[in-house]
């Protein structure tokens, strides 16, 4: 029965692994176009600035334009009075007012030409950021629509994997399957591993013997007390075997030899000379530690009560 549990685990655990990384790999294949989509936005935000700017430089353009037209009338004007003047003073007093209307006139036209070529430049900034974003949007568009095949391709394995779900889980324990599933996405994908000489090999913690004999009973599904993911028994050294748990031996006694019952014994005892080794190490190395601690602290203790003095 157990076997059976087991085999639907760990078949059902690469079928699990394998749907919560496409499904990982469908929410982030968007996010590749995060960065081109900001470029983008950053080049049209851009190119609103620069045409707002070359809007205002043509509106200046069209002012300063207005101004030394004006200022060229009112120059024009003021020769057109030079022959009715019949004094020197009369004379110099308009001369002077020629020349600052000249003076004006001559800046307006110097404004006006350095505002017109900073509006050339500016006409051809704008074409070429318009062709840019053209390109980048073009760019966009290709990865959009690569994005989206690739989707719709994991989207097509996901059915795969949830109808080969669906064939699997009948006849799990609901709420074992709960627990296996959330396991799964919270173990990088590994919710059943074996245990081998005592150690689990999810979270490599060392477990207690008797706990280590009934994973190894195979009679019921147990949790490793540490990470939580299901536990199997694996021999050491050998390929991974599950242990079935049923009411009958697998082969009947008679046909069994006794030269291998007698084969038997010797290895279930070596395995259980190396567990307890390992665990005699595990409090050596403990009681090592304490007694480390204790002449460190002995040694500081001396060594206050000598400044002390």
């Amino acid at each position: 029965m157990f076997q059976e549990v087991f085999d639907k685990l760990r078949t059902l655990q690469e079928i699990l692994s394998a749907k919560y990384d496409l499904e990982k790999e469908i929410q982030e294949i968007p996010k590749a176009l995060a960065t081109k989509t900001e470029v983008v936005a950053r080049l049209k935000k851009s190119y609103i600035e620069k045409n707002e700017q070359y809007e205002a430089t043509k509106q200046r353009i069209k002012n300063l334009r207005e101004k030394m037209l004006e200022a060229e009338q009112n120059r024009e004007k003021l020769e057109s009075q030079m022959d009715l003047i019949k004094t020197q003073r009369e004379y110099e007093a308009l001369d002077k007012e020629i020349r600052d209307a000249a003076d004006k006139e001559l800046q307006f036209r110097r404004d006006l030409q350095k505002e017109e070529k900073v509006l050339e430049e500016m006409l051809h900034a704008l074409e070429r950021e318009e062709s840019l974003i053209k390109e980048q949007e073009e760019e966009l568009r290709q990865e959009q629509e690569k994005i989206r095949s690739e989707i719709e391709k994991r989207q097509e394995q996901l059915k795969t994997l949830e109808l080969q779900e669906k064939e699997i889980i009948p006849g799990l324990d609901p709420e074992m399957l709960f627990k296996f599933e959330r396991i799964i996405r919270s173990k990088s994908g590994l919710g059943i591993v074996p245990l081998k000489r005592g150690v689990c090999s999810g979270c490599h913690m060392i477990l207690p013997m008797q706990f280590v004999n009934e994973v190894r009973s195979g009679k019921s599904i147990l949790f490793c007390p540490y990470c939580s993911r299901i536990l199997f028994y694996e021999e050491e050294g050998e390929e991974p075997y599950l242990v079935e748990a049923v009411a009958e031996p697998i082969f009947d006694i008679d046909d069994l030899d006794m030269e291998e019952e007698v084969e038997e014994e010797p290895e279930e005892e070596e395995e259980l000379e190396e567990e307890e080794e390992l665990e005699e190490e595990v409090e050596e190395e403990e009681e090592l530690e304490e007694e480390e601690l204790l002449e460190e602290e002995e040694e500081e203790i001396e060594e206050t009560e000598e400044e002390d003095v």
